[in-house]
């Protein structure tokens, strides 16, 4: 009798330990894809926009950035413009070199002031 109870919880712990890993898989699918909605920018999109385009035409083009990446996003390009609001997306084309492109806009006064394009360190 003894033996069995032993089983029977050895069996419980392996069934809560494999629902933890699944929600834990389901859970981590769900970042990357709220990453994917909410920082990849078509290179088209890059090229499309100019300089002293009006802000909200410019940020109708994109996704909102917003997400727990942003901050690995910002190390390792360029200095941001005084006075500028920027927001940092990922170029959805393939990695060249083995590097990610990172897109920066910056915006002041209702324009578009600044784009670069930088690889991600």
């Amino acid at each position: 009798m003894a033996q069995r109870k032993g089983c029977l919880i050895g069996c419980g712990v392996a069934l809560v330990l494999f629902i933890g890993l699944i929600a834990a898989l389901v859970f981590g699918l769900g970042a990357v894809v709220d990453v994917a909605g909410k920082t990849l920018v078509d290179p088209s999109v890059y090229e499309a926009v100019k300089v002293g385009d009006q802000e909200s035409d410019v940020r109708d083009r994109l996704p909102s950035g917003e997400t727990f990446v942003k901050d690995a996003l910002k190390d390792g390009g360029p200095a941001e413009p005084a006075g500028s609001a920027c927001s940092w997306y990922l170029s959805s084309a393939d990695p060249k070199g083995g590097e990610e492109m990172v897109f920066r806009f910056c915006f002041k006064d209702g324009k578009l002031a600044e784009k670069v394009q930088y690889a991600m360190k």
